[in-house]
């Protein structure tokens, strides 16, 4: 359908195309609800995957899901291709698709662990003030020095109560620890279980390459991760967003300016991203959007207003569609004319007025161009999707998860040893060096007529023996006790150098603060 080297996505005057070479140039789909921003989003869909370029895109009410099925005729349809142009060449066809869901009720299960999500993320799922975040950074950076690998909640969990344990010595290294932090961030850790949470931290951990594949015709692989249950938790949808585009960032190596895209990257209900976001987070946001498109990586945000999302990232997107907006209330009013003025100007249209005006399946479109110039705004109608309008069926949808290339790869969780199982060892193996230790005192002092000790604790008298301890007696409990501590900080030291060996070059953070996978 028209050019090779671009994406046809309507018609005006002339016809309005999306050039493949500067897709990573990021874009922006905004318009009030109802006015088409899906289908705009399921027709980009459809022409990378054509172009051989793998989609992800999050599916909000369901309806994407039709990307996967052949489209049905309609008459409508059938009118719209005709109106732009594409009546003999327009065809209903399926594209490849693989369902995602954090949940794993609705496709694959995506888990990441603790470790590699890093604690500025954490932080802004857990909603934690400055002071919070603060402690949340000892515990990684305590994690990280002693080999300790967090991988789900309850090493989590285990991470939080061992920093506490240890608050007083921990203050004096790393700066001010404080127990009442930690009781909030394990009251949060709550609020986090309840929604859901727990399911995204875990093992086997996505491999971002699974995002990246082509269909044996080579097509690209359209990725829909099931969003409609996750929205009952939105804080969690934009961090697991924004934690997948800092291992875009992360894995993927730079390529500069390809011929197109490696992959395009859908952020439906943007302002979720950015609506009670702390500026640190906003301002790794704007790094990664800008940094990322070297990485071959288009992000494209849709969301309804265009005044949802920060200037700095706004300014960096290239590629637009605007579908309509509504002006009755002064903010309306406001976001009409920042929409209008975002635009290279038309000398024959009025931006402000006629994006009040544009109907279902319109949309102001201007691309990039030439030398990334962006194109001059027209008002045009949108083409015609090939692949379903709507969402799959229950029963469709579970065939297409069972035969897909990655079923069974991620459907099963793993629980290796990790903070949580080192921590219990630790714990179990003091408590059993103190109990020897008892043991031992108690046989010595039997043997030489020490004072018994009764179950209490209390020591027994001995009437007519001095019951003062002898010196000799007290420096050797000393040594042993010494001794025992030597030993256990030798087995404790020797298991950190260990593990940390293993995780190698690993630990370090990335541009997030999340963990840097080891090659």
């Amino acid at each position: 359908m028209k050019g090779s080297d671009s994406i046809f996505i309507g018609a005006s005057e002339k016809d309005e195309t999306l050039a493949l070479k500067l897709a990573n140039r990021h874009g922006l789909i905004a318009g009030a609800t109802g006015t088409g921003k899906t289908v705009s989003l399921q027709i980009l869909a459809e022409g990378f995957s054509k172009a051989g370029v793998p989609v992800f895109c999050a599916d909000i009410k369901g309806d994407l899901s039709g990307l996967a099925a052949e489209g049905v005729s309609k008459d409508f349809l059938e009118k719209r291709a005709s109106d732009v142009g594409i009546a003999d060449t327009y065809e209903y066809q399926a594209f490849p698709t693989v369902f995602w869901d954090l949940l794993g009720k609705q496709g694959h299960p995506i888990r990441t662990t603790v470790s590699e999500i890093g604690p500025l993320l954490l932080s802004s799922l857990l909603e934690l003030n400055d002071t919070q975040e603060g402690v949340l950074n000892v515990l990684f950076e305590l994690a990280d020095d002693e080999g300790l690998l967090l991988l789900d909640l309850k090493d989590l969990r285990a991470m939080l109560a061992h920093v506490a344990e240890r608050a007083s010595e921990l203050s004096t290294l790393y700066g001010n620890v404080s127990k009442a932090s930690i009781g909030a961030i394990q009251r949060r850790l709550l609020v986090l279980e309840r929604q859901g949470g727990e399911n995204f931290f875990g093992e086997p951990a996505l491999d971002i390459r699974d995002f990246i594949r082509t269909a044996p015709d080579g097509r690209g692989v359209v990725n829909i991760l099931a969003a409609d249950k996750l929205m009952t938790s939105p804080r969690l949808y934009a961090v697991f967003l924004l934690w997948l585009l800092s291992e875009l960032f992360e894995e993927l190596p730079e390529i500069g300016d390809p011929k197109k895209p490696k992959l395009v990257f859908f952020f439906d209900e943007a302002h979720l991203l950015f609506s009670g976001a702390p500026k640190a987070l906003v301002e790794k946001v704007e790094q990664v959007v800008r940094l990322i498109r070297s990485k071959g990586v288009g992000v494209y945000f849709v969301t309804q207003n265009p005044l949802d999302i920060p200037e700095t990232v706004l300014a960096q997107l290239g590629n637009r569609v605007q579908h309509a907006l509504r002006a009755f209330t002064p903010r309306d009013q406001k976001a009409v004319r920042a929409a209008a003025e975002t635009f290279r100007p038309n000398p024959d249209l009025n931006t402000e007025r006629v994006i009040t005006e544009l109907g279902v399946g319109e949309a102001l479109v201007s691309t990039l161009e030439g030398k990334g110039i962006p194109s001059v705004v027209q008002r045009t109608l949108i083409r015609p999707p090939c692949s379903r309008l709507g969402p799959l069926k229950q029963a469709e949808r579970r065939a297409l998860i069972q035969s897909s290339a990655v079923f069974g790869l991620y459907e099963r969780a793993k629980d290796r040893k990790s903070a949580y199982e080192i921590l219990m060892n630790r714990a179990d193996e003091e408590h059993r060096q103190e109990q020897r230790s008892r043991e031992r005192e108690e046989k010595h002092a039997h043997k030489h007529g020490e004072p018994r000790r009764s179950r209490s604790g209390f020591q027994l008298p001995d009437f007519g023996r001095d019951d003062r301890p002898k010196k000799e007696s007290i420096e050797r409990r000393s040594r042993r006790k010494s001794q025992r501590d030597t030993v256990l900080e030798a087995g404790l030291k020797s298991a950190a150098r260990s593990l940390g060996t293993s995780l190698g070059r690993a630990l370090v953070r990335g541009l997030m603060g999340s963990l840097k996978r080891g090659n």
